[in-house]
């Protein structure tokens, strides 16, 4: 390992299993000390159990690391809070935090229940505003006191929140809701030192592997493991970093050994008459446009 997060203190929300622990062992791996966040809950939100953040801290600790666990419910105030004062407790600093809790609870539209419509929203993007709000305003004291950070933020939303995924209309309203939360952040944050990017990984996870089970499964003949998790946290490792200085405000698509800049909404086709359409006018022009737009990319699961 290159060491790029030597010195620095990392928060990772979620890391109990999947994506997040791969995220924790790699900032570990590159030096980081750790902050161990999971709430231990089942694959729905049910239940709580500290075990999960315990293990992967304890695992980091055996390898030579340093790892504090975290237990708390970082959709909560409380929890959000307590999970930076644990990591200035702990050691004293924050450098980067890594926004990757959550769950799935999978239904069409019309037999979406609003509990877990706000289940979902509220552990996604709730999950992740309040942990960045208590960390952010943390780095902001610190900039104000004449000690600017080199701080990052690495928010996590998914290609259903770019391109949408049927089945799940919650899932992919919050993590659509993530990618603005992330271009806010990065243009307010941006002059108390802090980077603010989120990744859409594809990889092998609770949530994935029932969902697209032949697509996750792990190869049997020794190959290149595509949907490993750890192929995704290099990147993780790399904007957590103080390496990546100049990089915020952008989206990260990544999975196997590949990582694309996504470009998001761009002005296309225009008409502008100078003055109001008719209704008529309006569709005309409309249909015009489209034929010389480029088409959308398919929602994941349609067709």
């Amino acid at each position: 390992m290159s060491g790029i997060c030597s010195g620095r203190v990392a928060v990772v929300t979620g890391a109990g299993r999947g994506l997040g622990r791969a995220h924790a062992m790699a900032l570990a791996a590159e030096g980081a000390a750790v902050v161990v966040n999971d709430l231990g809950a089942g694959p729905g939100g049910e239940g709580h159990s500290a075990s999960p953040a315990e293990r992967v801290a304890e695992e980091i600790r055996a390898r030579g690391g340093r790892a504090v666990a975290h237990g708390g419910d970082i959709a909560t105030a409380e929890g959000a809070a307590s999970l930076t004062a644990l990591a200035l407790e702990t050691y004293g600093r924050l450098d980067a935090l890594v926004n990757n809790a959550g769950f799935l609870r999978d239904r069409m539209l019309v037999n979406l229940g609003e509990d877990d419509w706000d289940a979902v929203v509220h552990v996604h993007l709730k999950g992740h505003f309040l942990p960045l709000k208590h960390a952010a305003a943390h780095w902001r004291a610190e900039a104000k006191a004449g000690r600017t950070p080199q701080a990052r933020v690495v928010n996590t939303t998914s290609g259903a929140g770019l391109l949408g995924s049927v089945g799940q209309g919650n899932y992919a309203a919050a993590k659509a809701g993530i990618v603005g939360l992330t271009l806010v952040a990065a243009a307010e944050l941006g002059r108390y030192g802090v980077c603010v990017n989120a990744i859409a990984p594809a990889a092998r996870t609770r949530m994935t592997e029932t969902t697209f089970p032949e697509a996750m499964a792990a190869p049997r003949d020794g190959t290149f493991d595509a949907m490993s998790p750890a192929n995704v946290s290099p990147l993780v490792a790399w904007l957590a970093s103080a390496g990546s200085d100049g990089v915020t405000g952008h989206v990260f698509e990544t999975e196997a050994g590949r990582i694309t800049v996504m470009e998001g909404w761009h002005p296309g086709p225009t008409a502008d008459r100078g003055d109001r359409w008719t209704p008529a006018e309006a569709g005309e022009a409309v249909r015009g446009l489209l034929a010389g737009a480029r088409p959308p990319r398919p929602v994941y699961g349609a067709g």
